[in-house]
């Protein structure tokens, strides 16, 4: 496991760029996989996640040539395997994307039941499967492994119980080549989402937007290469703008884009940071001190569940009592003991302390009540998940004295260049790998 040892007590301060969305880039390189055709994606991030996905798609047949940095060409001609191993599949949850292109390409998809990932509270596939078998396919559960079967799909009308990102994608997916029309119903709007619908559009696929969080799917025979650039990552953004406010800094973000945070930007702004917009980026700072506030977590164009951790250690150095109820995932708050550790004066309920969620009748510790401000002092830090772990990287940032933070390879899963990105803010890190 890679180990940092930060020095904290310094805020940041300076220039940081940021690169494609990792939750761009994971779906779209899975997508190209419908065509044999070669594509080409620019603004392509150097993180762990990408080479995981990479990895997949170059197991059951695709070849990748790093044109540059990050420019990354794609090339399936031939998919020569329709199962994805459980090593795999294991190290995070896209082995189950991989159902549309196996099942157009093959004829079958063979996908683990067990997943990796961040270690956030269960996120079944189930939505998926239901999906693709009102498509036509047959689903099967053989020793720990979803057998889907399905070589004449055809359209369907989805309602999706709730929507969910990944369900949203896999299933305009699978139904770009279906034969009839597809309309998917509580679908899922996120710009990561909208990404993926432009890119295959560019690839020869009819998909309509309509009102009501609904997409209209009208199957095509075959799709071709595309060439497209992704958006920014607008969690690595606010993450950092999130930094910048929490460590009384001075940052500006390049290539983070309003147009995709704009309900972050309106809650930062109600706590007392502060941005200014550019054509390049964002400037991110405080204006004055920090308040105490009710922040809700939901799908977008609400506060992103993502958002979340980072949001909420800065809302340890906010006066007075803040509210945080996470609505996305039952188990987000995993991460709040470590932050108790550092001094963090944080409480967690299994009450809605807000609207009434879906988890309004479970046991899940789902809102969280922080009183702020609060001196955060240096501990030693495991890192359970992605988001957790930038967020106790900010609190190492903040606190008096120095923290250990061990598990490092989490985070830059999601965290391109990392070290060199704080450095350049005046972060003193040692890697002790």
């Amino acid at each position: 496991m890679s180990t940092w040892k930060v020095e904290g007590g310094q805020p940041l301060r300076g220039e940081v760029n940021v690169s494609g969305a990792k939750n761009s880039i994971t779906k779209l390189l899975v997508a190209s996989l419908l065509s044999g055709e070669p594509s080409l994606f620019k603004n392509v991030p150097d993180i762990g996640d990408r080479q995981i996905t990479q990895e997949m798609c170059e197991s059951v047949g695709a070849t990748f040539d790093l044109k540059s940095a990050h420019s990354l060409e794609v090339h399936a001609p031939d998919l020569t395997r329709d199962e994805v191993s459980k090593e795999l599949a294991s190290r995070n949850r896209l082995a189950i994307m991989l159902m549309g292109p196996l099942l157009h390409r093959t004829g079958r998809a063979v996908i683990p039941a067990a997943a990796g990932g961040d270690r956030i509270g269960p996120r079944p596939v189930n939505f998926h499967l239901e999906g693709v078998k009102q498509m036509g396919a047959k689903v099967e559960v053989r020793d720990g492994v979803y057998v889907i079967e399905g070589k004449d799909l055809h359209g369907a009308e989805i309602e999706l119980p709730y929507p969910s990102v990944t369900t949203t994608e896999n299933l305009l997916m699978t139904a770009t080549m279906v034969k009839g029309r597809t309309t998917l119903r509580n679908a899922a709007i996120e710009p990561e989402v909208m990404d993926l619908v432009n890119y295959l559009q560019k690839m020869g696929a009819i998909i309509d937007y309509k009102v009501d969080r609904t997409f209209v799917v009208e199957g095509v025979d075959e799709l071709h290469g595309a060439e497209h650039r992704l958006i920014a990552d607008r969690i690595v953004a606010a993450s950092l703008g999130a930094a910048a406010v929490a460590s009384d800094g001075d940052v500006f973000v390049r290539n983070a884009k309003q147009r995709d945070m704009l309900t972050f930007l309106n809650t930062l702004r109600r706590v007392g940071g502060a941005f200014e917009v550019t054509e390049d980026g964002i400037r991110f700072f405080r204006d004055g001190p920090l308040r105490a506030i009710h922040v809700e977590t939901s799908v977008h164009p609400g506060f992103m569940t993502d958002w979340q951790p980072p949001f909420l250690l800065l809302l340890t150095q906010a006066e007075g009592m803040s509210v945080v109820h996470e609505t996305v995932f039952e188990d987000r708050f995993g991460y709040v003991r470590a932050l108790q550790a550092m001094g963090a004066e944080i409480a967690l309920y299994d009450s809605c302390l807000g609207n009434r969620c879906r988890f309004h009748s479970s046991l899940y510790q789902h809102s969280a009540v922080v009183k702020g401000a609060t001196k955060l002092k240096g501990v030693e830090i495991e890192v359970p998940d992605l988001r957790a772990g930038f967020t106790y990287l900010i609190a190492a940032i903040m606190a008096e004295g120095k923290s250990t933070i061990h598990g490092i390879e989490h985070i830059t899963r999601g965290y391109e260049h990392l070290e060199e990105s704080l450095a350049g803010l005046g972060v003193k890190i040692q890697n002790v790998e």
